[in-house]
Parts: C-alpha cells; sequence; structure tokens
C-alpha cells in the first residue's frame, strides 16, 4: 500500500495576516477544501508543541497535529491526512497506532501515519520528554514501525522490542483499508533510508535532484538487502514554495515574504512562475522523484493554494 502523498500541501505556519485565534479553524478548513479542488493528494501537520525555527519564533500559534488533522478530516472529502512526522518520543507506539486509526475513520480510509527519529530537543525540554541519544531514538523508531503495522494488520498484536513491547493487544475495528500507509520522514542514508526500505511505504527526502537521485540510489541498495521492490513507497522531496502567473506578481510576493519572513527562509525557498516550477518538477521525476512536499508562504491566499495545486498536479498528482 504505497502512501497517497504525490502532491502534498504542508501546512507548519498558523500565524496568518489578518486571521484572528477564533477564525483560524474556518481558514484551515478552506485552506484545505481548496487544496481538495486543486490537484493536491494530500494535506499534513507537524508534530510539535511549540513552532520551530527557522518558521518563526517559539511563542507562534501551535495546534496539537493529530487532533486538528481529525477535526480537518470531519470537514473534506477526498484528500489524505497525517503528520509530516509524528516525533517517536511524543508517544507511547500502541497509543499512536490508535490514534491513527481513529482519524482513518474520522476521515473516511484518507488517514496515514507520518513518523521519525525526533530531533528538537528545547521541545523536548520545555514539555517534559526525555530526549534519548540519536541511537536509543532510533531503537525506539524501530519498535515503534514493528507495532504500528502489526497494530494495523494483525487481529492481537504481539511485538517484544528494545524500549517498547506489545502483548496480545487489540486494535478494533481495524483500518478501513486493513492496513494504513506509513511514512518516513528524513534522508539519513544508514539508518533512515533502511528503515524506509524494511518498514515504510513512503519516504519524504531533502535536497536538490541531484541529491535526490543520489538517495533514490542509496534507498535502492537499501530494498535490494531486504528484498523490497522500491517500487512500492512513494518516494517525494520537501521543498518550500512561492508561485505567480508573472514575474510581477513574482517579485511583489519575494517583497511581501522579505518584509514578514526571516532572510535564510526566503532564500530556501523555491520561486517562479508556473513554467519554472513545473520545469524544477520535471527534474525532480526525471532522477526517480514522484511527488513534492511543499509549504506556501502565502498559503493564506486561496488563489496562492489553487495556483500551486493547478501548477504541480499535472506532473505528480495523476
Amino acid at each position: 500500500m504505497r502512501a497517497p502523498i504525490q502532491l502534498n500541501l504542508h501546512l507548519p505556519n498558523f500565524n496568518y495576516p489578518g486571521v484572528a485565534p477564533e477564525a483560524l479553524f474556518d481558514r484551515l478548513v478552506d485552506i484545505v477544501k481548496t487544496a481538495e479542488a486543486s490537484g493536491f493528494t494530500s494535506v499534513t501537520l507537524m508534530d510539535h508543541y511549540h513552532q520551530i525555527p527557522p518558521v518563526g519564533p517559539p511563542e507562534n500559534y501551535m495546534f496539537e497535529g493529530n487532533t486538528m488533522l481529525a477535526g480537518l478530516a470531519a470537514r473534506t472529502e477526498k484528500i489524505n491526512l497525517g503528520l509530516l512526522v509524528g516525533g517517536v518520543t511524543y508517544r507511547n507506539p500502541a497509543q499512536h497506532a490508535k490514534i491513527t486509526t481513529t482519524l482513518d475513520f474520522v476521515s473516511g480510509g484518507r488517514g496515514f501515519h507520518g513518523i521519525g527519529a525526533g530531533w528538537f530537543e528545547e521541545e523536548h525540554r520545555a514539555y517534559g520528554y526525555d530526549f534519548p541519544p540519536l541511537k536509543e531514538r532510533f531503537e525506539r523508531l524501530e519498535d515503534h514501525l514493528r507495532i504500528v503495522r502489526a497494530m494495523f494488520t494483525q487481529e492481537q498484536a504481539t511485538v517484544d522490542g528494545t524500549h517498547h513491547s506489545v502483548r496480545d493487544a487489540y486494535n478494533n475495528p481495524k483500518p478501513l483499508r486493513g492496513d494504513i500507509p506509513i511514512l518516513i520522514g528524513g534522508s539519513g542514508e544508514k539508518k533512515t533510508l533502511r528503515f524506509v526500505a524494511k518498514y515504510a511505504d513512503g519516504c519524504n527526502l531533502f535536497g536538490d535532484p541531484e541529491r535526490a537521485d543520489h538517495l533514490l540510489g542509496v534507498l535502492r541498495g537499501h530494498c535490494e538487502d531486504v528484498g523490497r521492490d522500491p517500487s512500492e513507497i512513494t518516494k517525494t522531496v520537501m521543498m518550500s514554495l512561492v508561485v505567480a502567473e508573472d514575474e510581477a506578481a513574482l517579485e511583489a510576493k519575494l517583497d511581501d515574504l522579505r518584509a514578514r519572513l526571516p532572510a535564510e527562509r526566503v532564500a530556501a525557498t523555491t520561486s517562479g512562475t508556473p513554467d519554472r516550477i513545473r520545469e524544477r518538477a520535471e527534474a525532480y521525476k526525471s532522477v526517480g522523484i514522484e511527488g513534492v512536499t511543499f509549504s506556501l508562504a502565502d498559503v493564506h491566499d486561496l488563489d496562492a493554494v489553487a495556483l500551486a495545486g493547478e501548477t504541480l498536479a499535472p506532473v505528480f498528482a495523476a
């Protein structure tokens, strides 16, 4: 079961110009419905408790991701929903499996399970979570992956892990599709991509087309080692995006971003007219990338969401 993330709108920020807190949920619903109508296959939220650098200062708004996904699922019809990506240190794996299964039911079979090793040490300190060394976080990630797959598919799940185990655990009712796609985020060549090959239905990589080509080669090697067909895994890349109909409109958008956002965030944003953005997307597609996950700095503008979907859906969403 491949992860349904060929064209994914990522929503990492909730501070929108002119949108008061009491209007935020309705604006998010409008954004996601616009994405749904414009060719996006999925929408994702972060799994954080306060805002991360360089997206914004820590005091900015941040919702609990799973709860908000369920709210959005109840207001939409066909778009897929998940975390990009869940932090393995924040929840017991069996509990997280139950949460995603509940999302699957609320959405009518559109939930997917995003998970990663976690990285934001400051956040762990602030909210009372242990932040073990990277080696242990990867051990916990492997426990998590084994447990959630068992919870999704087995009548009763029994898994003996290094840090987490389950014994005759129920997850009833079972997911509507009989299983739930698992997405692993990250580009680590030794462990993350090996876990993708062994356990995942989708991955989200970082880098330009040349870097993506290299990482896909690493993933193919891990798939060969574990006896997995790489075509079973949806392979996407992450970017920040600004798209406008013409050069004048594009420069106006970039001027607005320069006034509102840190310089390093603007510099890391891929920008262009629809033709240029499609050309960039085709460069990724030519090396084997099957989709893009991107955030829009002007996502509060529904016309910008629609233009992004209409620009990239012909490349990836089909």
